[in-house]
C-alpha cells in the first residue's frame, strides 16, 4: 500500500507561489499515476491535477493555467507548483494515487496521508 507524505504548505498572500512536494514509496511509482486532491473546510475532497507515468498532465478547470504538477521517478516524488493563488485554493492538499474517471481522478488507495495547509490571504 502505497503511504504518501506530502509537505510545502504555507501562508502566502493572493498572487503568491508554493511548491508542494509528495514523496510515495512503491515499487513500480514509474508506472503509476499520480494525483493531487485538496479539501477546504465544509467541503468534499476535491482532484486538481494529476499525471500519469509517461508524464501526461491533467488539471481541474479551476487550476488550469497556475498549476503545475510533475513528477521524479528517481526520487518517487511529485510535485505541484501552484502559481497566481487565490484565496479560494486555500485547503489542505492531498497526494496519492490516483487515475482519470470521466472528466476526472480518484484515487483507488484507501490511505490518505495528513496532507499538506496551504492558506492564501487576501
Amino acid at each position: 500500500q502505497v503511504q504518501p507524505v506530502e509537505s510545502g504548505g504555507g501562508v502566502v498572500q493572493t498572487g503568491g507561489s508554493l511548491r508542494l512536494s509528495c514523496a510515495a514509496s512503491a515499487r513500480t511509482f514509474s508506472n503509476i499515476g499520480m494525483g493531487w486532491f485538496r479539501q477546504a473546510p465544509g467541503k468534499e475532497r476535491e482532484f486538481v491535477a494529476g499525471i500519469i507515468f509517461n508524464g501526461n498532465t491533467y488539471y481541474a478547470d479551476s487550476v488550469k493555467g497556475r498549476f503545475t504538477i510533475s513528477r521524479d521517478n528517481a526520487k518517487n516524488a511529485v510535485y505541484l507548483q501552484m502559481n497566481s493563488l487565490k484565496p479560494e485554493d486555500t485547503a489542505i492538499y492531498y497526494c496519492n494515487t490516483a487515475r482519470p474517471r470521466g472528466s476526472t481522478w480518484y484515487s483507488q488507495n484507501d490511505y490518505w496521508g495528513q496532507g499538506t495547509q496551504v492558506t492564501v490571504s487576501s
